[in-house]
C-alpha cells in the first residue's frame, strides 16, 4: 500500500469528481481536496452548473484552516468570470500554500492562466499529477469547451459473431442484466441519447434511466429524416425529458404537426433524403448538449462511424452465437478493401458484467480508416 502522496490525495479528489458525472451540464466534473498538517480539512465537488466550484466547497469547509494547507483539485482552478467569480481569486485571498492540479482547463479563455496567477502570488504549483485520469473523466467538456460539438460515446451490444438482433429483428436480449444495468448509468452521464428511427419504431423505447434510486434523465434524440415516428411512441407518452427530432426539409408537413402536437420538437437537418450528421451534431452542441450516448443500429452507427463523429465506443459482449446472414450488426456502413484500414480503438479497457465482457476504446481515425464514400460525402 502506498504511503500519503500528492497521488493518495488526488485519488480521493477524482473520487468526488467521479460521483457528480453527469450532473454538470456542459460543465466539468470537479472534485478537490485541501489537506493541512497532515489531515483533510476540506472536501468538494462541482455539483451543478452555476453554483460553487470544487475548490469553493472545499475550502468554505476548510474555514481558517485552509491558511498553509495543500489543495488538491482534478482540473485546474479557473481564472475567469463565468456564472461564479474565479476559483483562483479565492485561493489566493485564502492565501493556501500550494496547489496541486490534476490537469490543465482546455478551455481557450483558461489554458494555463490558472496556474500562471497562481504562482505569481506566491503560490506553489505541481500540475499533471494522475493527469490521464484527471482528463479521462471530462472528456465531453474537453471536446465540447474547444470545438462545440458534443462528445458522441456509441454503446452497442452484440453476439460473439457481432449481430445486435435476431434476423427477425428480435434483439430482447442480447446482453445480460448486469450489462444493462451499466447502461443505465450510461444514460445517466449523458446529457442524451441518440437513436434511429427504425430502432424506435422497431423497439419502441422509453430511452430513460433506470435505477432503483431517481437518477437523471437524458434528452431523447431521434434521427427521422420522414418523420416514420409515430406519435404513440413511449418515449412520447411521458415529460420525463424533451424529446428532439432530427429531420430535414423534405419531410412531410402534416407529420411534423402531428409530432409537435405530441410534443416533440423537431430539428431541419439538411434539405437532402437523408439527416445531415454533421449539421445535427452542430445544431446539438448549440443547444449546449456536450455528450450524447448513441444507442443506434448498424445504420446510424455505421454513418456516425464513417463521418468520424463517434468519439467512444462501448461494446458488450454476450457469449452467445446467432448466425443468420440478414441478422443487423453494430456497425453497417460501406466499410474498407484492406483490414490495414480497419478502425483502431485506442486505450482500451475490457470489463466483465456477469457473462458479458464489455469492451472500451477510442477510435483512431486516420487517412487508411477513410473510405471512399466518405470522403466524397464529406
Amino acid at each position: 500500500m502506498l504511503g500519503l502522496n500528492d497521488e493518495h490525495y488526488m485519488r480521493i479528489a477524482l473520487q468526488l469528481a467521479e460521483a457528480a458525472v453527469g450532473q454538470t451540464g456542459i460543465n466539468p466534473a470537479v472534485g478537490s481536496v485541501i489537506v493541512k498538517d497532515g489531515r483533510i480539512v476540506g472536501l468538494g465537488s462541482h455539483l451543478r452548473r452555476g453554483e460553487a466550484h470544487a475548490e469553493i466547497h472545499a475550502l468554505n469547509m476548510a474555514g481558517s484552516e485552509a491558511q498553509g494547507a495543500t489543495v488538491y483539485v482534478t482540473l485546474e482552478p479557473c481564472s475567469i468570470h463565468g456564472r461564479t467569480p474565479p476559483c483562483c481569486e479565492r485561493l489566493i485571498s485564502e492565501r493556501v500554500g500550494r496547489v496541486v492540479v490534476g490537469c490543465l482547463d482546455p478551455n481557450p479563455l483558461v489554458a494555463g492562466n490558472g496556474v500562471r496567477a497562481l504562482k505569481a502570488n506566491g503560490i506553489e504549483v505541481a500540475s499533471g499529477v494522475l493527469e490521464q485520469e484527471a482528463a479521462s473523466l471530462n472528456d465531453a467538456y474537453n471536446k465540447f469547451i474547444v470545438t462545440r460539438m458534443p462528445f458522441v460515446t456509441a454503446k452497442t451490444a452484440s453476439t460473439l459473431d457481432g449481430k445486435i438482433a435476431a434476423y427477425t429483428g428480435d434483439s430482447r436480449w442480447v446482453s445480460g442484466p448486469e450489462s444493462r444495468e451499466a447502461v443505465h448509468r450510461l444514460r445517466h452521464r449523458n446529457q442524451a441519447i441518440l437513436v434511429g428511427v427504425d430502432t424506435a419504431i422497431a423497439d419502441d423505447p422509453q430511452l430513460s434511466s433506470r435505477h432503483a434510486v431517481p437518477s437523471l434523465q437524458p434528452i431523447r434524440v431521434v434521427a427521422d429524416s420522414q418523420l416514420r415516428l409515430p406519435p404513440t411512441a413511449r418515449l412520447l407518452q411521458d415529460a420525463t425529458a424533451p424529446v428532439l427530432i432530427l429531420t430535414t426539409g423534405q419531410a412531410p408537413p402534416d407529420r411534423r404537426q402531428r409530432l409537435r402536437d405530441a410534443g416533440a420538437e423537431l430539428i431541419d437537418c439538411g434539405d437532402g433524403p437523408h439527416v445531415d450528421l454533421q449539421q445535427a451534431m452542430r445544431q446539438l452542441g448549440q443547444r449546449e448538449i456536450a455528450s450524447i450516448l448513441l444507442e443506434g443500429g448498424g445504420r446510424l452507427n455505421g454513418a456516425m462511424l464513417e463521418q468520424r463523429l463517434i468519439d467512444k465506443i462501448v461494446l458488450f459482449l454476450a457469449p452467445k452465437i446467432i448466425g443468420g446472414d440478414e441478422a443487423p450488426s453494430s456497425f453497417r456502413f460501406a466499410g474498407f478493401e484492406r483490414m490495414e484500414q480497419a478502425i483502431r480503438l485506442q486505450q482500451l479497457n475490457i470489463e466483465r458484467y456477469g457473462d458479458d465482457v464489455c469492451l472500451t476504446g477510442y477510435p483512431e481515425y486516420s487517412e487508411s480508416s477513410e473510405s471512399p464514400e466518405s470522403r466524397i460525402n464529406r
